[in-house]
């Protein structure tokens, strides 16, 4: 695999979100010595991305840019086929409302070709408002892809890791997973289909595999937030969808928490049993449905967010009944686990003098 950065950037209708996103690219700057790339995926867009892309790179940019068009929509669909159209090893995910920091291309390619046994890297959001940010904004903000990833003590944390958004990627990673069968559960966002966790499965699929996760502070970006996006209704579907995406994430969680020991542990695994329990837990949020019921303010409610991450799940739930148990046992014996190790020890034999 070529050493160097592909920069993908997922796009659908980004025509007029993508120009602040490719000027930060442009500047990127102590990056002469890194060969990179810049890859526009067209994910099934009826705008004119693609041709406002071509247009806005400059022809003294630092690094060439192409569009490549996918026409399955949703984002899982767009970074597959960013991965296939990467030329170099370590691969960049930006969202099309991603402004990076001038230094993302340095600080990503020294992290990654320093770390062998790193499969991904990810970094730290800090928001930019198209209006004022509503007064429960800060609380909720992890909800949006800002903040730290890893709350204190980061060192102790990446051993447990999950990332989500914009960051480093590993291309052998990615195609050693996909060569011994690996294949998503989840399809992402489609459109408006405020669906998540495509970043969460690939991370806990890489664990799995034996790679490790980064989280490095010093990797920064600008997540733009539209005023559309800052709206409690809006976020009250965000985090539904959450729920729903979660679902796809249990085998994973469960494979990486090993066999299981006893009855229960092995009965929790089970679709009959989250379903279970799933109903059981709604009398936590008596008061809350009450209050929406009798259409009390609710604005800024943690208990209300909760319930719409539950609403999600459990409805998620119902409708994959057949899938949920056969899903578990797949991951748990799934032919990609264990097997990054060979590709980590040649990545060391070629950085050996």
């Amino acid at each position: 695999m070529e050493m160097g950065v592909s920069v993908v950037i997922c796009c659908h209708n980004s025509a007029k979100r993508l120009p602040p996103t490719l000027a930060h690219l442009a500047a990127q700057q102590d990056c002469d010595g890194i060969p990179w790339e810049v890859i526009v995926v067209d994910n099934a867009s009826q705008d004119n991305t693609a041709d406002v892309a071509i247009s806005l790179w400059p022809q003294n940019a630092p690094a060439p840019l192409r569009v490549v068009r996918e026409e399955r929509l949703g984002l899982t669909y767009a970074r597959m086929r960013g991965f296939n159209e990467a030329r170099y090893e370590i691969v960049s995910f930006i969202d099309d409302d991603n402004w990076v920091y001038p230094d993302w291309i340095k600080l990503g390619w020294e992290i990654m070709t320093q770390n062998p046994d790193v499969g991904a890297c990810g970094g730290q959001g800090e928001a930019v408002f198209e209006t004022e940010p509503p007064w429960w904004f800060e609380q909720f903000k992890g909800s949006y892809g800002v903040g730290h990833q890893v709350a204190n003590n980061i060192d102790s944390a990446q051993e447990a890791l999950t990332l989500w958004g914009t960051g480093f990627k590993r291309k052998s990673a990615w195609l050693q997973l996909v060569e011994n069968g690996f294949k998503p559960l989840l399809v992402g966002r489609q459109g408006n289909r405020l669906l998540s966790g495509e970043d969460i499965e690939i991370s806990l699929a890489l664990r799995l595999a034996g790679w490790k996760l980064l989280y490095d502070p010093r990797l920064k970006f600008k997540h733009f937030l539209p005023a559309y996006r800052l709206n409690w209704n809006y976020l009250r579907r965000l985090v539904r969808g959450f729920g729903i995406s979660n679902v796809r994430l249990d085998p994973y969680r469960f494979a990486l928490d090993g066999e299981p020991k006893t009855l229960r542990q092995k009965l929790e695994r089970t679709w009959q049993w989250q379903v279970l329990s799933g109903l059981i837990q709604f009398r936590r949020f008596r008061k809350t449905i009450t209050k929406l019921l009798l259409r009390q303010p609710t604005e800024g409610n943690y208990y209300v967010l909760q319930l719409e991450r539950h609403i999600g799940r459990l409805f998620e739930l119902l409708r994959l009944r057949g899938l949920y148990n056969r899903w578990v046992k797949e991951i748990q014996n799934a032919p990609w686990r264990g097997i990054a190790q060979q590709v980590i020890r040649i990545a060391r034999r070629q950085e050996s003098p």
